[in-house]
């Protein structure tokens, strides 16, 4: 079945509307659930690094055939059964890559409780959702955290599934989803990922390259749009992205910190290991939940500009 151009809007505007309904079945979950299972079965700590990255790279290549197998037999078999099914399961394939509103939500919750003085609250949902250590973490700490993973999500969770869906409709998102969520789960250079998700990070590092600059131009007219400073978001992405250890979440990170005039990156724990990220940006503006909101604002701003040249560029390969 082709992916039409209103099976992307409605996808879209699904999302903005509902986004991720916890009890809803969900394409990505499913990957996540497959992806550990496979991980005990393809795993050995016993086993030497240059058999770890194997494993890995063998593990990475079963999933991704698994998972764009079965997308691809899910919207031929509803697609036959008759045209309607073909085009509910093809948006609702869609509409699961995508999380402008999801994150929204998730990060709105940290920001609620500091907005009720709830500090302690606060570090635990921002817990949930980076994977740093938040528990000595004060006001400023949280916001940071906060914004750094909003801008970052903006490339993983709205741009990169919007350049996707645009290139290979949902098979296409839904396999870009399964990379990232693979990079998520076993991507770490710790003790046990070190040689066995060197593959999945690597594979994700080059999923995302061209979106997460992409999604730092994107900011930087969302920015414009918004009168915020997309002068500085242009400067500080040229001067500050290419810091970062990532290849990729820089820019994303970079922009946003350019266009709110704050500063990102600094001291964090992750896994017990004390780290040092480059800083991206300049102090101009404190770190406080007025710069939450208008990261959020900024969020909003730049899934909607991915939107319309996601639905140009699926115009020109239909």
């Amino acid at each position: 079945m082709t992916f039409l151009l209103w099976h992307l809007t409605a996808a879209y505007v699904l999302d903005l509307l509902l986004g991720d309904p916890p009890r809803w079945p969900h394409p990505v979950r499913w990957i996540g659930r497959l992806v550990a299972w496979l991980e005990t079965l393809f795993y050995d700590e016993k086993a030497t690094p240059i058999l770890q990255r194997l494993g890995g790279f063998v593990f990475w290549i079963v999933i991704v055939v698994g998972v764009m197998s079965g997308t691809l037999v899910a919207v031929g078999f509803f697609s036959y059964l008759h045209p309607a099914a073909g085009d509910i399961v093809v948006i609702w394939l869609a509409y699961s890559t995508l999380a402008t509103r999801s994150l929204h939500k998730e990060s709105s919750k940290v920001a609620e409780a500091l907005q009720e003085h709830n500090l302690v609250m606060a570090r635990e949902r921002l817990s949930w959702l980076v994977s740093r250590d938040t528990s000595r973490l004060d006001e400023t700490g949280v916001i940071r955290g906060l914004i750094e993973t909003v801008s970052e999500n903006i490339s993983d969770g709205i741009v990169a599934p919007l350049f996707y869906l645009a290139l290979g409709g949902p098979v296409g998102a839904i396999v870009y989803k399964c990379v990232n969520t693979m990079d998520s789960m076993v991507g770490y250079t710790n003790g046990r990922y070190r040689y066995f998700g060197w593959f999945a990070a690597r594979a994700d590092d080059a999923a995302n390259w061209i979106p997460a600059r992409l999604s730092g131009l994107l900011i930087m007219a969302a920015a414009a749009c918004l009168k915020q400073d997309w002068r500085g978001a242009w400067r500080v992405m040229r001067r500050d992205a290419r810091k970062m250890e990532s290849p990729n979440a820089g820019y994303p990170e970079a922009a946003a910190a350019g266009a709110l005039n704050v500063q990102l990156g600094g001291s964090s724990v992750y896994f017990g290991e004390f780290v040092e990220k480059p800083l991206l940006g300049d102090p101009i503006e404190p770190l406080t939940l007025h710069a939450y909101r208008s990261m959020i604002r900024l969020t909003y701003v730049t899934s909607f500009f991915a939107f319309i040249l996601a639905l140009a560029a699926r115009a020109l390969f239909m």
